[in-house]
């Protein structure tokens, strides 16, 4: 099952909605006669998500670290101070 470059980037317009029209009724119907073409979109489709969920959780990491740092170092503590004034229940 080898994928061209070529094939690849149209999956990849098709997954991402950027192919034209005409192109994206072509590669419809070209998913209806191919299953070796259909398997490459569901598996080129769990790479986009892996690598999605991926860039989230180091998303994540760099907020908490900000996070961190923001509200336990001294030298950030009037900026902490003003933060926690905002969110104070009155």
């Amino acid at each position: 099952m080898m994928t061209s470059w070529n094939e690849t980037k149209q999956i990849e317009n098709q997954i991402l909605g950027t192919a034209d029209p005409g192109e994206a009724l072509l590669f419809d119907a070209q998913l209806l006669l191919d299953n070796e073409l259909a398997d490459k979109v569901i598996t080129q489709q769990k790479a986009y998500e892996i690598v999605k969920q991926f860039g989230r959780k180091q998303l994540k990491k760099e907020i908490e670290a900000i996070q961190q740092a923001l509200f336990t170092q001294p030298k950030y503590i009037g900026f902490s101070q003003k933060i926690r004034r905002l969110f104070k229940k009155t």
